[in-house]
Order: C-alpha cells, then structure tokens, then sequence
C-alpha cells in the first residue's frame, strides 16, 4: 500500500494532538443544561474540522427540538468502492467528583504519553482518529479518497442517544452504507490490539417512591408513616440474592452461552484475575455469579445494577425527616437473545408485585438498547483485524464488551449492515470518572490503523 497517508499522518502527530486539546477544552456535557451553548460549540468545531479536512455535505443536524444536534458529512466519490459509515460523540459525562482530579478535567494535559481530560478517550480522542485519518488520505491523495465516507458525529451518545435513533430510523437512505466504523471501545490490555465483537444491551430505569403527602418529623410520625426509602431498599433487596443471581421470573428465559469456540479463545487472553481486583476494581475481593470466569460474567452475563437512591435529608448534620418521596435509578445489562422490551415488563411486573404497603411506585425508563455480537467471519472485520496486526505487529484478538453503545445495534436494524468496533482505549483509562485519560501512543496507532482499512477497503 501507498505510505504517503502514514507519513503524512506521523509528520503531523503533533498538529494533532494539539487540535484534538481545542476539542477537549469544550466543556460539552450533554446532560447539564448549562452547558447546552458548550455542547453547541462542540458541533460546530467537528463541523468545521470536517469542512477543512475536505469533507462535503456539511451539516449541523437539529433532529428533536431541544435535544442537541448531529454532526454530518461525506465524500462519495469512489466509484465501485464501498462506504464506510463512521460514527462517534462529541459529547462527554460530568467531570464530578472535581477534587479527586489531578489536573483539570477541561484543561487537557499530558502526563506520562497520556493525556488527561474528560473525553479524551471517550469519545473525542477516538472520534477524532477518524477524521485524522481522512485528512492524511486527501491530503496525500488529490483530493480523494479510496472508498467512500460518511461520517455522522452525535451529542447525545451519555443522555441516550435519542436523536441519532430517529435519524437512522427515518433517513436509512442518508446514511446507506455498507459498514459502520465505530471507534468508541477498549484494547483488553496495552499493546494488544483487539476488536470488540459484543456488547450488552441496557434497560436503564428509574424507581419512584411515594409514601405520604410531605416530608415527614420522624419522632411524631415514625412507627405509623410509610418511608419511601426504606421501602426502596426492601424491593433492591428483592431483586438479587447474596450471590448476584437475578430473582425476576423470566428474567433468564432467553440468555444464550457463548460458543465454545469463544470461551477458548477468552480462556488464552492475558488476564490476571488478582491484578484486575487491585488496579482496576481495587476492592478487596470480586464479586458475582458463582462458576463464571471473570470475564464471562463481565462480558456474556446479564446484571442488574442499582446506581443511586435520591431522598430525604443528605446534607450534612441531622434531620430527622421520613421522605414523603424517593427514589432508586436501576439498571440491567443484558445479553444476546433477551430483549429490552420484554426485560422491562418482566422488571416492572415483579416489583409492582413486591411493593412494600402503604407505598406507590412508578417506574420510569430512561434508556433501551439490545446486546449484539458481530460475526467475526467477513471481510470487513477481517481487514480491520489485518489493519491493526500491521500497526501493533501482533495478532488482532476479539473481545466482547460489557458496556453498551445502542447505535450498532440501530445500524444493524435500521440500516442493515454491520459494524467494526475498532477502539483503542485502555481499560484503566478511567471512563465517566475522575482523571480520565488516552494514551497518546494509540491516539497515533488508531489513526494508522484507520488509514490502513480504510486502504485494504478500498483496493
């Protein structure tokens, strides 16, 4: 292949990184309305970066009033070639809690060939690999690339992503495609290039308590006044046993085991179960379902996690106050063949069942997205697993993912083509949490490895 894109891209290494630190000063959190103007600014510089770098059909796309906009352009003028669809966010979680930040989590800064701030990693640094790569490709190309693009840049990707759903449902011809190219997962380990070929799915719900009519002094009214937050913990208490098993009926009905081929090849990955309790967990022992590797339980079991429980007096001091409301955000990872709708009735059935008396409960859900694995036997996989053994000069391994990015599985509905998960975080790069970071090195080796599909593609 042509190396004038790789030199180009490392004679500008430095460029780079200093533009992709003028992306991360924008503080563009998407879920803090304060911010709105920020996340707005975000969209604009990804616009403008892709209009310098060549790209045509430039647009800031509004799709639900209110909610924050895409970024979209393309260049499709490779005849005969095919069309990689490439997506990422511009928009990042709170930096909170801001005094466990060793330097400002806005104020990007390289320590020890990191760079620390919040999304560096996740996903301004990764999303923009792909735009890195393009420029290297036109600029050492005419003009021209050697297959075809779109790339399509969302803000909503930490608040649910419900803009870029309704895009890719109802504009499916805008963003026809024959793959997509997500940049948004992890290596499982330094220097071992990997490709994720799973994710969970989620329903992420919320649960409101309501007892009586206000705030309530304990000493007059307890013993006789139902307490929201205690009838909260007796329902969680309910939902899992002291092992992890999950207790909704039905809950389990449709989980599929990974192959046995899969397994093996998880079995001869680099993992040392007591280094990942201590660097990355740092608890004093791991818990979960008994008879499931680590990984197994992380990456093809489903979980159910509870992640706060908002109510009654948290300041400091005392209050003796019973909660006239409270509430519980509970989530439940979930694992080829379940599906998120049936999830939610079964959860929402079981606990209007256990509902302590004297107590109503509503149950909001905030967030859907169904687990998929991508088949590890086609081209494009293949070519990319190929792109990145030439970077990293070692064998591409295929890992699954216990996280979530509902997208792929909207590609694979909606707009019926699969997708290559090529990411380059490291798993202590301490996503949506303090001192978050991306190692510079693999900021570079993710733009080379991109040319280099985007090269195998299109030859």
């Amino acid at each position: 292949m042509s190396t004038a894109a790789l030199d180009y891209a490392r004679q500008h290494q430095q460029r780079f990184l200093s533009e992709l630190k003028e992306l991360l000063r924008i503080p563009s959190v998407s879920t803090l309305p304060d911010h709105r103007n920020d996340v707005r600014r975000a969209a604009d510089f990804v616009a403008a970066e892709m209009k310098r770098i060549g790209l045509e059909n430039v647009e800031v796309i509004s799709v639900i009033p209110g909610g924050h906009p895409l970024v979209y352009g393309d260049w499709l003028n490779a005849a005969g070639k095919p069309t990689v669809l490439c997506y990422g966010h511009y928009d990042v979680q709170p930096p909170d809690p801001l005094d466990e930040w060793k330097s400002p989590p806005f104020d990007p800064t390289e320590r020890n060939q990191n760079i620390y701030a919040r999304g560096a990693v996740d996903d301004k640094g990764q999303m923009y690999m792909h735009l890195k790569a393009v420029e290297s490709l036109m600029k050492t190309g005419n003009g021209k690339l050697p297959l075809n693009v779109r790339l399509v840049i969302e803000g909503e990707e930490e608040v649910g992503g419900e803009s870029i759903a309704k895009f890719v449902r109802e504009q499916p011809r805008r963003l026809a495609a024959d793959l997509a190219l997500v940049s948004d997962t992890e290596m499982f380990a330094a220097e071992t290039p990997s490709l994720c070929v799973g994710l969970r799915g989620m329903c992420y719900t919320e649960l409101e308590a309501t007892g009586a009519m206000v705030d309530l002094h304990s000493g007059v009214y307890g013993g006789a006044a139902p307490n929201p937050l205690e009838a909260l913990a007796r329902i969680i208490s309910k939902l899992k046993d002291e092992n992890g098993k999950i207790l909704i009926p039905g809950f389990y009905d449709r989980v599929e085991k990974p192959s046995a081929d899969e397994l093996k090849a998880w079995d001869s990955l680099p993992f040392n179960e007591e280094h990942y309790r201590q660097t990355e967990v740092g608890s004093k022992v791991l818990t979960g379902e008994p008879g499931y590797s680590v990984l197994y339980r992380t990456w093809a079991r489903p979980t159910l996690e509870v992640h706060g429980m908002p109510g009654g007096f948290v300041a400091a001091g005392a209050k003796t106050v019973i909660p006239a409301r409270a509430s519980a955000k509970v989530s439940m990872r979930l694992v080829p063949d379940q599906r998120p709708e049936e999830i939610w009735r079964l959860f929402n059935e079981y606990v209007q069942k256990i509902v302590p008396k004297g107590i109503e409960i509503k149950i909001k859900q905030w967030s859907m997205a169904d687990p998929i694995v991508v088949r590890t036997d086609n081209h494009f996989v293949r070519a990319a697993a190929q792109a990145m053994h030439d970077v990293f000069k070692k064998d591409t391994v295929y890992i699954r993912s216990g996280g979530s990015i509902p997208i792929v599985a909207d590609f694979e509905k909606s707009l019926k083509i699969p997708s290559v998960m090529m990411g380059f975080g490291l798993p202590d790069d301490n996503l949506h949490a303090p001192n978050e970071k991306f190692h510079i090195p693999n900021f570079y080796r993710g733009i080379e490895s991109i040319i280099r599909f985007f090269h195998i593609l299109g030859n």
